[in-house]
């Protein structure tokens, strides 16, 4: 929980920042990359970490993690320029990575199968707080002592978490006799890098889907990814089994995960706009209101994993789809005429049903994930997350974009305008309503969950053997 709240605090701490950096640091529109980088790096290892993470212990690569972090953190806090501050962003993003892909699995080992989803519960607790503190923190520090200090502050309290993890953390089981597959990572990581990046520049005006370099980077990070799995079919010894997936349980799982965080990554792209371009709220007030969603969440996400202990993840995961549903569907109603109580209201909504969602779904795929496949199953989780943020952003920009565009053509008037911004907002809610609403089938077709085992006599499957705990 500790290095889970570190890693998503960092991640919403910089963006408050990023006016001061560019000034004082003459950095121009390339101070996006302070921010991409960090995403990019983190999303396109998480499931090298996963892997790595089986094959040389969870803990030995947890403190690893903290560690680069740290240095990262120290270093950023000395950058002299932006390309200095984006090269040891890339660093930070790294250590990040390793704490937060394997955390669910530390918490699937430690804890029993009927324990872990309210265990898990706490965690999306911990990824709420972090998310939302942030902005609150980084405006704090940013008003005190300079941009500088957002990255100072994680090497004490950093220092203390791997002395904690350290004196705490057990061995875990390691998957031997196997070589890593440089080849598969290296696919995966170019073909991850150049697919998002491409997704990023789309909806950007200086850009456009139609630009020769955003359908380059689209069209190379398409058929890297896909040499990739052609590769991973070939290999004797993969980075991701994709035998994996044909465990149904673990395979709908993931799959309405990631429809859960497209429109997740949609809805935090397009209710900023709203609030402040609409209904002309200024940013710090715009942010209070924005606090609904994860103060909601960081309540309601503990009740999700006490629930799944009692509760068959299949119910109470597409109820809490379910819920979320009709959050977004009352979003798509939203005017010009509404004040902060009718956002609130429907953020709260969203972010219920998304709290009774999260936990159980996380502990079903992780329960249903072989032992010694764990960790990168954890890490399939975390990077379902960070890819549905990416391609939600992208999706709902290409929706709202397109939508308010056709209408300004049709009615002769500027796609500013309020009636053409409202329309493409009203279909992006749409679309995310779709979206959580195949989710929410996809939950329910799991099936019933396969009696589960301990995970000191979890049985290991055929193939690689997993030595025991300080072999």
């Amino acid at each position: 929980m500790f290095g889970t709240f570190m890693s998503t605090l960092d991640s919403s701490i910089v963006n408050i920042a990023l006016p001061t950096i560019r000034r004082e640091l003459n950095a121009g529109d390339s101070v996006e990359w302070i921010v991409l980088c960090y995403l990019l790096t983190t999303t396109s290892t998480l499931l090298i970490m996963g892997k790595l993470s089986d094959w040389v212990g969870r803990r030995q690569l947890y403190i690893t993690g903290f560690c680069v972090f740290v240095l990262g953190s120290l270093l950023c806090g000395l950058a002299w320029n932006l390309w200095s501050l984006v090269s040891f962003r890339v660093l930070q993003g790294l250590g990040a990575s390793m704490i937060y892909a394997i955390g669910p699995a530390i918490i699937s080992d430690a804890f029993a199968p009927n324990e872990r989803g309210q265990a898990l519960g706490f965690m999306g607790s911990v990824v709420a707080a972090g998310s939302s503190a942030g902005p609150v923190i980084g405006g704090l520090l940013l008003g005190k002592f300079g941009w500088t200090s957002i990255f100072f502050v994680n090497v004490p309290i950093g220092l203390i978490a791997i002395w904690r993890a350290w004196t705490i953390l057990p061995d875990s089981p390691k998957v031997s006799g196997q070589r890593f597959d440089l080849l598969g990572a290296g696919l995966f990581l170019l073909g991850v890098v150049t697919l998002l990046t491409g997704l990023d520049f789309g909806p950007e005006p200086r850009y456009g889907w139609d630009n020769t370099l955003v359908v380059t980077l689209l069209s190379m990070g398409a058929v890297l990814l896909i040499l990739f799995l052609i590769w991973e079919m070939r290999v004797s010894e993969p980075m991701l089994r994709l035998s994996l997936f044909r465990i149904w349980p673990f395979t709908s799982a993931i799959l309405a995960a990631f429809c859960g965080f497209l429109a997740s990554g949609g809805n935090l792209f397009v209710i900023p706009f709203f609030l402040q371009q609409l209904l002309g709220l200024n940013p710090e007030r715009a942010g209070l209101v924005l606090l609904a969603g994860p103060l909601t969440l960081s309540i309601v996400a503990p009740l999700g994993g006490y629930l799944s202990s009692r509760i068959n993840a299949r119910w109470i995961s597409s109820m809490g789809l379910l819920i979320t549903a009709c959050g977004y569907f009352a979003f798509s109603f939203l005017d010009t005429s509404w004040d902060w109580k009718d956002v609130v209201w429907r953020s709260s909504l969203v972010s219920m049903g998304f709290g009774l969602f999260q936990s159980p779904n996380s502990s079903s795929a992780l329960n249903a994930a072989p032992l010694a496949q764990r960790g990168i199953a954890s890490s399939m989780i975390a990077f379902m997350r960070n890819l549905g943020f990416v391609v939600g952003i992208a999706l709902a920009a290409a929706v709202w974009y397109s939508t308010r565009n056709r209408y300004a053509l049709a009615n002769n008037v500027t796609p500013e305008t309020t009636a053409a911004q409202l329309l493409g907002m009203h279909y992006a809610y749409l679309v995310m309503t779709g979206l959580i609403l195949t989710g929410a089938l996809l939950s329910f077709l799991r099936g019933k969950p396969t009696p589960a085992l301990s995970p000191a006599v979890t049985a290991v499957p055929a193939g690689p053997v997993v030595s025991p705990p300080g072999n």
